[in-house]
């Protein structure tokens, strides 16, 4: 695999009916909150790189910031609306202090959801709306319907829902067409494997896995619990925490052998792995850093055996991840 120029990262279509994206996307929640280290020069500079490699499919959402994240992205995309598939969601509610959350899918929302979106992103359509958590008081036929007329109304193009069951699904799907499904999905978490993926295959559903890295777990840069920084999320986040850190560490130190023996970081050959599990699979790794999109947009280039995708899935067995991918309160919020 070449180390000088990353590949031109190739197409996949997101659902059977659905637009063609780049096979990698980019989440951007990173730009704004929950990781330190982040810089808006920097962050500008890695979507302009991200656009140079034919990464073109964005990833926001109302709530990074909140709202910062959006304008962010609104105005990154001037003079380059044409050249971006966006993603953007709706339904999650912040309250006063960083940990209160709520959910919110009644149709007078999504519709005031949307507009604050479009005013933000300085569009007039929005490529793929997400309900970002489905919220069990609105019937889900109720939410959808209000996301169907946003379509009708050409103010949205595709419709996708994040973190849902796949009886929700179902029923979503009998009211609209569900372009993707987001949700975690990493050789840390694979939930989707049994139920949900099947789901989505049948429903010609595209998958869109967030957090493809682990939230930098499977990158190999954390060696100890100390070494996430003062103030970042994943000081919280039960993975990392120190009592679960060790475990997690050496299933990450057998993913790092793999990939030396085929001449790749770890990171690459962790999405070289969900890659490889359907041309409707869709990672978006999230970085603020050129070098880091850099390296996993060369993740592309890899090819693995079946005997290999085996090997990988038998080093970093996800029963053995020690540990919630949420802290209890955010895992209310999943497998709705």
């Amino acid at each position: 695999m070449s180390e000088a120029t990353p590949p031109k990262v190739p197409r996949r279509r997101l659902g059977a009916n659905g637009p063609e994206v780049s096979a990698l996307g980019l989440g951007c929640m990173g730009m704004s909150e929950f990781y330190v280290g982040a810089t808006e020069a920097g962050s500008l500079e890695t979507l302009e790189r991200a656009l140079e490699l034919g990464i073109d499919f964005l990833d926001t959402a109302d709530m990074y910031g909140p709202y910062t994240n959006e304008e962010l992205i609104g105005g990154f995309l001037k003079g380059r609306r044409q050249s971006v598939f966006l993603a953007t969601k709706f339904g999650v509610v912040r309250g006063p202090r960083p940990q209160d959350r709520g959910v919110n899918g009644r149709p007078e929302y999504v519709t005031s959801s949307c507009e604050g979106s479009l005013r933000r992103l300085g569009v007039d359509t929005i490529d793929l709306y997400y309900q970002h958590r489905v919220d069990p008081a609105v019937p889900i036929e109720e939410t959808v319907g209000a996301m169907s007329r946003l379509v009708e109304a050409g103010k949205v193009r595709f419709l996708g829902l994040s973190e849902a069951a796949a009886p929700t699904l179902r029923r979503a799907a009998a009211v609209h067409p569900i372009t993707a499904l987001q949700s975690e999905w990493s050789l840390f978490t694979r939930d989707a494997d049994a139920e949900i993926l099947p789901t989505c295959r049948e429903l010609g559903i595209g998958f869109v896995a967030y957090s493809p890295l682990g939230r930098g777990f499977l990158t190999g840069q954390f060696q100890k619990a100390g070494d996430v920084p003062e103030g970042d999320y994943r000081r919280a986040a039960p993975r990392f925490a120190e009592e679960n850190f060790e475990k997690n560490r050496s299933l990450v130190a057998a993913l790092e052998a793999l990939a030396k023996e085929k001449g790749l970081s770890a990171a690459q050959l962790a999405l070289a792995w969900l890659l490889a599990q359907g041309d409707d699979v869709v990672p978006i790794p999230g970085t603020t850093k050129r070098s880091r999109l850099e390296e996993n947009a060369r993740a592309v280039e890899v090819e693995l055996s079946e005997a290999e995708l085996a090997r990988i899935a038998g080093a970093v067995p996800a029963t053995e991840v020690a540990g919630l991918r949420y802290p209890v309160a955010g895992m209310q919020f999943v497998g709705r």
